[in-house]
């Protein structure tokens, strides 16, 4: 009886033993704003007027009420404004969104909160998310990674930049393509040297980390695409009878990222999930709806199938939030009329003062915002379009398929595994035979690979702007 117990209690402890021998799982949230995330807290409550959506709010909070705190999760955020980049770190809670202080808790989430709370729930061993994420930065500037070789020129900049003048166009080219130079990669680079950073001591974030078991990079999330959407000089529309698509480039880049990123993470089979941009939901115009498939289209490439998704966001979009925040476009628009004299409009002579354009606006809103909308608003909303209307539901939504698309990756259907030839490698953590383990290695029983020196120099694009006809065809090498 005595042996009976003892295999019942070796039995009911195998799963947290097994946990214990697993490696740290790591993974990586990058992008801009929407990455950074403006949903305010106080925006959680809209979140459980939905069922649909309701369990998902009890499980964001605690059982006193407030947002929960993650037992199994930790998370460092690099991120800053200009030129102060700084960090925070601690378990996972809400309060890891933008932040005017990198180190302060700003009030907000971003997609990190609910991609780590359904990581906990699903995952038995630790989680470590590495969150680099910058407002306003562009994937063809900004974030460009090293093959996609340096900025190229639009034929449309080719054509118009030369003459220093027009809306948006530098006055001083030569300067502008030096400054080009230099912005050239900025953000991918900061990315990079923080995971390594990170990497290089996973202790120092998360206290679970256990040095003989290691760590294994099982996913990246990318959450960008604003600033190269509205970008129309880099991505003019194609010109009559050219049936290339207008954001071609954006796919091409994206895909340069995606091969990037793994190379210099040490991870050639990361799992990587593209947040496609969602903002305008169903309602989104042509070059949104464009923008959108030039996003999603690396995941199609034959060398991606099975390892990068592309998880459409407008889904999770609130059409009636959009709706008040339609009506709050108008009433900036009205304001514009008044203040230009449009010849159709109130104040086309010029002759109202600057009170009656105010008490003019206050009857137009009133008008035409009710009570309701107001309220509703209020309950669900924190921030502008681009920013998701700043809705907790949203980010929240986001998150946790970001999460279910990544886990999807790192467990695929049996059938699939069995059919598909297996690499030394698994969900970017790099395998290493028994042979001895050079120094360039972490010693111990799982071999993980150990980053370069934060310190270490990455490879930079080539310091010269080529016009695209020059480098036509050989932007791939």
């Amino acid at each position: 009886m005595r042996v009976i117990a003892s295999l019942i209690l070796l039995l009911l402890g195998a799963p947290a033993l097994l946990a214990a021998e697993r490696p740290l799982k790591v993974f990586i949230l990058a992008g801009q704003s929407n990455m950074e995330g403006h949903a305010r807290i106080e925006t959680f409550d809209y979140i459980g007027d939905d069922p649909a959506t309701a369990l998902l709010l009890k499980q964001m909070r605690g059982a006193d009420g407030k947002p929960a705190v993650c037992d199994h999760v930790w998370i460092s955020y690099y991120t800053g404004m200009g030129e102060s980049n700084g960090e925070g770190f601690g378990k996972l809670t809400a309060g890891y969104g933008s932040r005017q202080k990198p180190g302060e808790d700003g009030g907000k989430i971003g997609p990190e909160f609910t991609f780590g709370l359904t990581l906990d729930e699903k995952l038995t061993e630790p989680v470590l998310i590495i969150k680099t994420a910058w407002g306003g930065k562009s994937l063809h500037t900004d974030f460009r990674p090293p093959s996609a070789g340096p900025y190229v020129l639009s034929d449309w900049q080719q054509e118009n930049y030369p003459k220093q003048e027009g809306h948006g166009i530098p006055k001083d080219f030569e300067k502008w393509k030096a400054d080009k130079v230099k912005e050239t990669g900025v953000y991918y680079r900061l990315m990079i040297e923080h995971v390594r950073r990170v990497l290089a001591d996973p202790k120092r974030v998360c206290p679970a980390y256990d040095p003989a078991t290691g760590y294994e990079i099982a996913g990246f999330v990318w959450l960008q695409g604003w600033n190269d959407m509205v970008d129309g000089h880099v991505y003019p529309s194609p010109k009559r009878g050219d049936a290339t698509p207008r954001f071609a480039s954006y796919s091409d880049c994206l895909a340069h990222f995606i091969r990037d990123v793994r190379r210099d993470l040490f991870a050639p089979r990361m799992p990587f999930v593209i947040g496609v941009m969602g903002v305008g939901g169903a309602k989104a115009g042509s070059d949104v709806i464009a923008f959108r498939e030039a996003m999603a289209a690396p995941a199609f490439l034959p060398e991606f199938k099975g390892n990068v998704i592309a998880v459409q966001t407008a889904p999770f979009w609130s059409e009636e939030l959009g709706t008040v925040d339609d009506k709050h476009g108008k009433i900036r628009q009205m304001g514009y009329y008044l203040d230009s004299k449009h010849k159709d409009y109130a104040n086309a002579d010029g002759a109202m003062t600057a009170e009656q354009k105010r008490e003019y606006l206050k009857k137009f809103e009133a008008d035409l915002i009710s009570p309701a909308d107001v309220a509703l608003w209020k309950r669900g909303a924190s921030n502008a379009g681009y920013h998701y209307l700043g809705c907790a539901k949203t980010f929240a939504q986001m998150g946790k398929a970001f999460a279910e698309a990544n886990l999807a990756m790192l467990n695929p259907p049996k059938e699939r595994v069995a059919a598909e030839p297996r690499h030394g490698e698994m969900a970017g953590y790099l395998l290493v035979p028994n042979e001895k383990v050079p120094d360039t290695f972490n010693a111990g029983p799982r071999k993980t690979r150990r980053f370069p020196s934060p310190g270490l120099r990455l490879r930079r694009p080539s310091p010269r702007i080529v016009p695209r006809s020059v480098t036509s065809g050989t932007r791939n090498r």
